[in-house]
């Protein structure tokens, strides 16, 4: 990030935050991307993929719209859990406008939208000026009449600020939800440099692509039990980047699992995610991973911190 950003603003200029939040697999990571033009967060079929606050970062016209795409708010299990949830609600706390985004191709509305919802309720009573609108996301995926009836059983539980139907993944009705977000951004310098895509170092923003490889790649229930974290980062005189990351797993019969018969799983997984962060990066990149057994560090403060979540949530 540049340090004269605020010189780049004007008089008309103004920016805020838009918090999205909703149940896994609500298609927020999906939205993001799509608004900001290019991957910022990581999208696999599996739920509870985003672990923390990330933010993107989208100009149109004058305005900065800085979304944070929040972990999907789900009945919690583990300290993990909780923790993720709480980094949810604690990003709807400053922003300009909260998104709820909604899979509207759901059979039902589902208890954690209606968990969601009733939170909301108890946030517009104490701050009724709060502006929170509705996002019915992959209207690709439903019949019209349905779609309006799921819009009005929302309707009458919470009264939201304006309702949009969109495909994220397909790109429908997003320009008209981004030219209604820009007018809710309230006058102000730039926060972020205009050119910037996101706040994530790139260091951190390589980890989760892998993640993300891995999340898709694995067994259901193994994600849950991995993290990854980039060890070092080093730029060559080339211009490519020799990137070390460890694959931490909370099992020691884990490892097998991910590297595969004679390695190849690991193989696979590591040119799918060495391929993406080239074309992310535009650069050459040689990319070593590094599997690693550490028992219990889902219970490990550091780890949090790097999520930027709260231990003792």
């Amino acid at each position: 990030m540049t340090n004269d950003y605020k010189s780049l603003s004007n008089q008309n200029s103004r920016a805020g935050f838009v918090a999205l939040i909703g149940a896994p697999n609500a298609g927020k990571s999906t939205l993001i991307n799509s608004v900001v033009g290019a991957k910022v967060s990581i999208v696999t079929p599996k739920v509870q993929t985003t672990r923390t606050r990330i933010k993107g970062i989208a100009m149109a016209g004058d305005s900065q719209i800085i979304f944070v795409d929040t972990p999907g708010i789900f009945a919690p299990k583990r300290r993990l859990d909780r923790a993720m949830i709480h980094a949810a609600w604690q990003g709807t706390d400053n922003a300009d406008v909260t998104l709820l985004i909604h899979d509207s191709a759901r059979a039902s509305i589902g208890i954690d939208t209606d968990i969601i919802i009733k939170q909301l309720q108890k946030i517009k009573r104490s701050a009724p000026n709060k502006i929170i609108a509705l996002i019915l996301n992959k209207i690709d995926l439903i019949q019209p009449e349905t779609l309006l009836e799921r819009s009005a059983e929302l309707a009458e539980k919470l009264e939201f600020e304006k309702t949009f139907m969109i495909s994220a993944e397909k790109g429908r009705g997003v320009n008209d939800l981004v030219q209604w977000l820009k007018k809710q951004m309230p006058q102000s310098p730039f926060l972020f440099d205009p050119n910037d895509l996101s706040d994530l170092p790139q260091r951190q923003l390589a980890a989760e692509i892998l993640r993300e490889k891995l999340f898709i790649n694995l067994h259901q229930e193994l994600p849950y039990q991995l993290t990854v974290e980039t060890d070092s980062w080093q730029d060559k005189d080339d211009r490519s980047a020799e990137i070390h990351m460890s694959i931490y797993v909370a099992r020691e019969g884990h490892r097998g699992i991910i590297l595969g018969k004679k390695g190849q799983t690991m193989r696979r997984i590591g040119q799918a995610a060495r391929l993406e962060l080239e074309l992310m990066f535009d650069r050459k990149i040689h990319l070593f991973t590094h599997i690693k057994f550490r028992k219990d560090w889902m219970s490990d403060p550091n780890r949090y911190l790097n999520w930027d979540l709260e231990f003792d949530a």
